[in-house]
């Protein structure tokens, strides 16, 4: 059984479908976190990707800020806004602005993750900025330590959580900050550098002790293989961004799958479907129990997509009946 005391989010990147408009893909974000509330999930992520086609979700503040309006009390929260592409300040003052439509309500994560294409990163002005230093400016401003007070001013906290790789747990763990991990890191790979993120975490105002999210693919339906076909067309989208440079809309499930696709694409289906956690709910619920249990994670990340926003609609209220509390 998965542990009580787990919380349970999702993470929606706003994907736009085969013959949808970005703008209908955002406002399909703003739906799936009013569900997601009544639902009963705690918390609700965006996240930030510039230049991708397949994907409209590039500014977390105004899409939380449209989500604070369609809301009332599910937590709110950037997976995350990719720090090295902004200003500490301009980031500051963006989620204290959110935060005036939603107080209390929102979480700021951080990531240092490069623009998706040279021609991006150009656009962005990307640099090599410290993310550290970046990181504890950042906070300066939010907790009204730093020489510039921040307006508007936050009514209350806004927590900052960092999307960790390697580096990033070290980061983490010398400011004092909660991580969400994915990846690499939910495999036997990552159990000494996340055991080393609490071996060395230096407790902070914010976190006196080591707080860890796991985010991987979740995908519920009544039999395996047609939660198999859920994941399909989000695999088959990340598969040919590997192999061909493009991100991809979401197509329908035959479309996904009567896509010729080369032996190296194959690969990459094959290992993305590995690493994606999808099934029953029963299968689901043992697997995820497992994971939770190996990471020791106070919150669990889903976030899977698939083109049938009825179908994930599906598994979103199939995965929060399983973490619903009598």
């Amino acid at each position: 059984m998965i542990n009580a005391e787990v919380r349970l989010s999702l993470l929606d990147r706003s994907r736009t479908r085969s013959g949808e408009t970005d703008g209908a893909a955002l406002r399909g974000t703003v739906a799936r976190a009013t569900r997601a509330e009544q639902l009963g999930f705690h918390r609700f992520w965006v996240a930030e990707h510039h230049g991708v086609p397949g994907i409209a979700g590039a500014a977390p503040a105004p899409l939380l800020t449209a989500v604070a309006g369609a809301t009332t009390m599910i937590r709110l929260g950037s997976a995350g806004v990719m720090l090295p592409h902004h200003q500490p300040l301009v980031v500051a003052e963006q989620f204290a602005t959110v935060s005036a439509f939603a107080p209390g309500r929102v979480d700021l994560g951080l990531g240092r993750s490069p623009g998706f294409t040279a021609p991006v990163r150009r656009a962005l002005r990307q640099t090599d900025n410290d993310f550290a230093a970046d990181l504890a400016e950042l906070r300066d401003f939010l907790t009204g330590t730093a020489d510039i007070t921040l307006h508007p001013q936050p009514d209350g906290p806004i927590p900052l959580y960092v999307l960790a790789t390697g580096t990033g747990l070290r980061i983490a763990a010398r400011l004092g900050l909660p991580v969400i991990v994915g990846g690499p890191l939910l495999g036997a790979d990552g159990t000494q550098a996340l055991a080393d993120y609490r071996r060395t975490f230096e407790p902070s105002a914010q976190q006196p002790e080591p707080w860890l999210a796991i985010s991987t693919d979740v995908l519920i339906a009544d039999t395996d293989a047609e939660a198999a076909d859920l994941l399909l067309p989000e695999a088959w989208a990340m598969a040919q961004s590997r192999t061909t440079g493009v991100f991809p809309p979401l197509e329908p499930v035959a479309a996904a799958r009567s896509a010729a696709r080369t032996p190296r694409q194959q690969q990459y289906l094959d290992r993305i479907t590995t690493a994606a956690i999808t099934g029953t709910p029963d299968r689901v619920q043992r697997r995820l129990a497992e994971i939770l249990d190996r990471t020791g994670a106070a919150e669990l990340v889903a976030a899977g997509s698939t083109f049938d926003r009825g179908a994930l609609h599906a598994s979103d209220a199939a995965l929060a009946a399983m973490f619903s509390r009598p």
